[in-house]
């Protein structure tokens, strides 16, 4: 909705005049807030955990964070919302780690909703999340078929109106099936991308020098002459491997 509300006002207004950044984040805020009371007060009547957080790569490696799971869901479902927007700056470059990251959440998302599974391989189960297999395959399906067009030279766009709702969407299913962790290593390139961003006014703030010639990372790399497919194909290559070692997280614990 935030990202469809943006795009309308930068096509109605022009001179992209969309929404102002303060009012971005705060209706952002404000939908995460909602999302994220409505999971904790789910998990709370189904007898689930509501506040722990898991450590993949370790067995029994759980933080009880109580309410401040909440914060804690906040700050997930709006750094992954914007970490994609931030991404989408080349043609393709958001929707190549969207689809390894899609895919990775999925197979989490079936392991957590199967009680044998999910007991094995020492996943916290969630009753019913399996479903979420069947919303992230048709997203999988949409994002590639989408990429036929938004492949370098692109004919269609994503918008703010896709990649803020891809992000959101990872974001909540990570909170949802307790695998924040595997978000952030399987969706590796938005990450990456954020904290050049973060690193890049940073350092101009503070010191008055810029680390990067641009940013987010992916305009560092075009000004260092870089053909824009070679960034693009690289990026991919990245979050492929990114995407297997976040699966060795269900064996390794």
């Amino acid at each position: 909705f935030i990202g469809f509300l943006d795009d309308f006002l930068k096509i109605k207004r022009g001179k992209g005049n969309g929404l102002k950044a303060r009012t971005k984040f705060y209706l952002q805020i404000f939908f995460a807030c909602v999302v994220s009371i409505l999971i904790y007060v789910v998990y709370s009547r189904y007898s689930i955990c509501p506040g722990c957080f898991y450590m993949p790569f370790f067995k029994n490696l759980v933080f009880n964070m109580g309410l401040f799971y909440i914060l804690f869901s906040i700050f997930v479902i709006v750094g992954a919302s914007n970490a994609v927007n931030l991404t989408d700056g080349l043609d393709g470059l958001a929707t190549g780690p969207s689809l390894t990251t899609i895919f990775t959440l999925a197979i989490f998302a079936y392991v957590s909703g199967n009680l044998i599974l999910a007991g094995y391989l020492r996943l916290p189960y969630v009753f019913g999340s399996g479903e979420i297999t069947v919303v992230l395959s048709a997203l999988f399906g949409s994002c590639l078929a989408f990429l036929w067009y938004n492949c370098y030279p692109a004919e269609v766009f994503m918008g703010d109106t896709g990649s803020l709702g891809l992000g959101a969407i990872f974001g909540t299913i990570a909170i949802i099936i307790r695998e924040e962790v595997v978000l952030v290593i399987a969706g590796g390139i938005f990450v990456l991308e954020t904290i050049s961003v973060i690193l890049q006014v940073a350092s101009f703030k503070t010191t008055g020098e810029r680390i990067f010639k641009m940013a987010p990372i992916h305009h560092h790399f075009e000004l260092k002459n870089w053909p824009e497919s070679k960034v693009i194909i690289r990026f991919w290559i990245i979050s492929i491997l990114l995407a297997l070692v976040a699966l060795t997280a269900l064996k390794l614990r």
